[in-house]
């Protein structure tokens, strides 16, 4: 088995290939027929090793040395789809060691070797889509993950029978997001779908450890909703009051069916531990909550030590049961914190960013408070208005449609990137998302359906819509109905990304319009027809992505390692100004192509350069962090680098050290630039002018179109 928080997402992190000849694992576990003379890699003999050093409780110490072996063993024997299952199941090993940073680069890497792999559409892809999910959903990264399960979700209704219990898996994990986004009655929706999934095809429910695992959630999430003061559930779900009678039932029900399968000394038996605790300390119970924290508690140390989330969080519950235990021997103040509150507390005040897990502890997306509602963002307006008046509006009236049609809010405007805020709401704003269809499917519906759209509310839940701009109307228009080539043409002049082997044609865009180009979030899109184009124009073909760097290269050496410093030295400040402001832009660029664009999207244009470069600075596991900072001190310093004068201010010091400041500020940015070309194998050069860099960075170009190569 797996070694992960969820039963069922670990048999997500194993898919089978077809595998070259084998090499061993741990010398341990290895066997005699593993030793093939090819020197092949042997998934089975890997996966194998690796059960076997969790079976030992080794995993604290040995399982990372594997799992890094393991790679380097697939990647020598040319092994792509075994290299794949290793870092599905090293992305499963980091997240439950709550080393999310380090995971960041093993999601980039996995995704991208699927795409090269061409698995999107099977169940590999679904493989890879979910474990990359829960791994941004474990570091704090909710609107990635989100994106990801839904991703995953529209390919897995499509490749798994409708009982196929990794469907069940997957509406498990995505309602754990719901719920430490504060959105309990749709995990209650989402966790209620899996169970039904499960107890229709278990061959035995009373025994069925993962119909125990989607009990002990559901627990969580219907704690979660009565402490939203029990208040009704969303549209598509049935259940309008949550009791702690109900939940006690699934509690127990969890805690049976492991102690009918002998499954007391797993970790996820900790989980329904866990879960029970909640049900006993919100009932008035604090002796049973702490027996059973005490006992989840000790289950968590041995299978993934003390250093994890999973650990510290119900350490805190425990302590909290103690504290109303020693103060009321089982009678408690209906006012207290409760447990759930300390997982709010720890979710939101993680110091790397990491967030509690809802099996293994109560849920800590909401607390028994009511307190007052956030501005809710353009996208999260959008998703509503879909979900209450869109999608009901094509089940009424498109039936044999409502399968095709992908929805969701792509494109320009700020909330597309999640940058609006209040002041963005004087034009162009409300209630709006926009709709997919194919050719064939928008000449026969097209015309009545934008109607149809035209004709729903224009106010929703508050939200009025606000002035629209001729920039956002007509053929400009930012919602509505669409073919889905039209679409993509309209931003980009493609209805698709080009071919990797027309690069000039990739040359020609841009980043902003890119970045439209791949932005918001896809709420439904049953064919995929949608996602597979928006997701094109991420995959930048290598060769494209080196020319874009080194053109980037040459753009930071040329405005701000060379002109910068001349044009301070002659004295013209307002020449100096601009080569800092084109340095600022080819950084910031640069930052992102570093990172990867099919991992964090393009840098949008100038208006929300830094507001892109600060969320993805905060993001784990990215690369060049540090430079935003640098980037707007740097802006800071320049007014009077540039403007002060020899002796500004009576007896001042002039501009000198501001000048010296701005020099030094640009050195080291391309000092750390130079580092991470060096890490990421793009150069072996020290040469700290970046102009020099741009030969070792073309070198990895195989390509011989000119346009991809500087003069």
């Amino acid at each position: 088995m797996a070694h992960d928080e969820d039963d069922l997402l670990a048999k997500l992190t194993r898919f089978s290939e077809d595998v070259a000849p084998p090499t061993t694992a741990d010398d341990d576990n290895a066997t005699d027929d593993n030793d093939a003379a090819d020197g092949g890699f042997d998934v089975d003999a890997f996966l194998h090793g690796l059960d076997a050093i969790f079976a030992r409780h080794e995993a604290a110490t040995k399982a990372e040395p594997y799992l890094l072996d393991a790679m380097e063993q697939a990647e020598n024997a040319g092994d792509l789809p075994g290299l794949l299952t290793v870092l599905n199941e090293t992305m499963g090993f980091y997240r439950s060691q709550s080393r999310h940073k380090d995971n960041q680069w093993i999601i980039q890497r996995a995704i991208e070797l699927a795409l090269r792999l061409g698995l999107e559409g099977t169940e590999a892809w679904a493989t890879t889509l979910i474990n990359a999910a829960t791994s941004q959903r474990a570091a704090g990264n909710y609107e990635q993950a989100e994106d990801l399960y839904h991703q995953a979700l529209d390919c897995a209704r499509r490749v798994y029978d409708a009982d196929d219990r990794r469907l069940a898996a997957l509406h498990n994990n995505l309602s754990m997001l719901y719920g430490e986004t504060n959105r309990p009655a749709e995990a209650v929706c989402e966790l209620r779908e899996a169970l039904a999934i499960l107890e229709h095809g278990s061959p035995n429910p009373m025994t069925d450890v993962d119909i125990a695992s989607t009990c002990a959630n559901l627990v969580l999430a219907l704690l979660t909703q009565a402490a939203a003061n029990n208040e009704a559930a969303d549209d598509n779900n049935n259940d309008s009051v949550v009791t702690l009678d109900e939940t006690a039932a699934y509690a127990r029900r969890a805690l049976e069916i492991y102690r009918a399968a002998g499954a007391e000394g797993s970790a996820h038996y900790a989980s329904a531990l866990a879960a029970a605790a909640q049900v006993a300390f919100t009932r008035g119970d604090p002796a049973s909550a702490v027996d059973q924290y005490e006992r989840a508690l000790a289950i968590i140390r041995t299978c993934y030590g003390e250093h994890t989330d999973y650990y510290r969080v119900t350490e805190a519950n425990l302590s909290k049961a103690r504290e109303a235990l020693r103060a009321a021997r089982g009678m408690m103040d209906a006012h207290a914190d409760s447990p759930q509150e300390v997982d709010a507390a720890n979710a939101n005040n993680s110091a790397d960013g990491g967030t509690t897990n809802a099996e293994t502890m109560p849920n800590g997306s909401a607390t028994a408070a009511a307190t007052a509602s956030p501005r809710r963002s353009g996208l999260q307006l959008a998703r509503d208005f879909w979900l209450v008046c869109g999608k009901p509006m094509l089940e009424e009236r498109y039936p044999d449609y409502v399968g095709r049609i992908a929805a969701g809010l792509v494109g320009p405007g700020s909330e597309c990137f999640g940058f609006d805020d209040a002041t963005s709401e004087d034009h162009d704003f409300g209630a709006r998302f926009c709709l997919w269809l194919t050719d064939d499917d928008y000449a026969r519906i097209g015309e009545q359906l934008q109607r149809d759209y035209e004709a729903l509310p224009r106010e929703f839940d508050g939200v009025t819509r606000s002035t629209t701009t001729p920039r956002a109307s007509g053929d400009d228009r930012r919602d509505g109905v669409f073919t889905i080539g039209g679409f993509f043409t309209s931003i980009t002049g493609y209805a698709s990304a080009p071919g990797a082997d027309k690069p000039h044609l990739w040359m020609t865009l841009d980043e902003a319009t890119l970045a439209n180009a791949t932005n918001g979030r896809v709420f439904a899109d049953p064919l995929g027809a949608f996602s597979k184009a928006r997701q094109s124009f991420k995959l930048m073909p290598q060769d494209v992505w080196l020319a874009w760097i080194s053109r980037r290269l040459g753009m930071i050496a040329q405005a701000g390692q060379y002109n910068v410093p001349r044009m301070l030295k002659r004295g013209d400040g307002a020449a100096a100004w601009l080569c800092i402001d084109e340095f600022t832009m080819a950084v910031s660029s640069l930052v992102f192509l570093l990172n990867k664009p099919v991992t964090v999207g393009y840098a949008p244009y100038y208006k929300w350069r830094f507001a892109a470069l600060r969320a993805l600075s905060r993001r784990a596991g990215m690369r060049l962090t540090e430079v935003c900072d640098e980037l707007e001190t740097l802006l800071r310093r320049s007014s009077a680098a540039c403007f002060a004068g020899a002796g500004f201010g009576e007896g001042g010091a002039g501009a000198a050290p501001h000048i010296k400041e701005v020099e030094r500020i640009i050195e080291t940015i391309c000092a750390q630039i130079v580092d991470e070309l060096r890490r990421q194998g793009l150069t072996d050069a020290d040469a700290d002018f970046l102009e020099w860099q741009r030969p070792y960075v073309e070198a990895h170009i195989h390509d011989p179109s000119p346009c991809l190569h500087s003069l």
